[in-house]
């Protein structure tokens, strides 16, 4: 008897956890600044340590929001980490915000709004496409200087100018 129990017992599939496909869990999220100038072209980076849950199809709690540093920029070295802190005007706004709300399943993907408050100006975009991959949601963002009201760094006389496009890319990582 005990040997039947054994080998019944013994030939089940052990139980698994199987996460909510309606839930999201981000750990981080890491915003960076991509553009060009005229040497070349740029990367600042601002991992933002972050948790929070998404639930979709949910009118509860369907959104992020989150305050970013702005001084924990790093753009790889310090004149231009000094630029870009000189431009935004962080000791003016030492803080962004990311907003992101209304987010739905779109094909393997997701959609949703987003608005960013970046000195004391807020840009807002709707239908915005989060790429889903195992580790991340990620999406970018065209945005000008001039839609800030901010003027792109100069050095050297105007010799090196950056561009005044330039893209927000940010990962919103799973957990």
């Amino acid at each position: 008897m005990g040997l039947v129990l054994f080998l019944l017992l013994g030939s089940t599939k052990p139980i698994s956890y199987s996460p909510d496909p309606n839930t999201i869990i981000i750990n981080q999220i890491k915003i960076e600044i991509l553009g060009n100038s005229t040497v070349g072209k740029y990367k600042c980076n601002c991992p933002h340590t972050f948790r929070d849950t998404i639930f979709l199809n949910s009118i509860t709690k369907n959104s992020l929001k989150s305050d970013i540093s702005t001084n924990d920029f790093d753009c790889g070295n310090r004149i231009m980490n000094k630029d870009l802190k000189t431009t935004i005007k962080v000791t003016q706004f030492p803080k962004s915000t990311v907003n992101i709300t209304d987010i739905k399943p779109f094909g393997t993907n997701y959609k949703c709004s987003l608005k960013l408050k970046i000195t004391d100006k807020t840009l807002s975009y709707s239908n915005l496409e989060l790429k889903n991959s195992k580790e991340f949601l990620e999406g970018n963002v065209a945005v000008k200087f001039s839609d800030l009201a901010l003027e792109p760094p100069t050095k050297m006389g105007g010799v090196i100018k950056v561009k005044n496009e330039f893209v927000i890319h940010f990962l919103l990582y799973k957990l």
